[in-house]
């Protein structure tokens, strides 16, 4: 489940998923069943059934 959107994806970490989103070249912030993961620790993130993404960019204005 990413953004509380159920998706399929042959991602097996996390760094895949963003990337399998066209979202490679955009600062986002990633967490994982609740927990903050840095970008230095998503190719290490293994991904599993279940497993709850949020995938979350910046955003201006006021």
């Amino acid at each position: 489940m990413v953004n509380g959107t159920e998706v399929e994806t042959r991602a097996r970490n996390l760094a895949e998923l963003v990337e399998d989103m066209r979202l490679g070249d955009v600062r986002v912030a990633t967490a994982l069943n609740g927990k903050f993961v840095p970008m230095s620790a998503r190719c290490s993130t293994a991904l599993s059934s279940g497993d709850r993404i949020e995938v979350l960019s910046a955003r201006q204005g006021g």
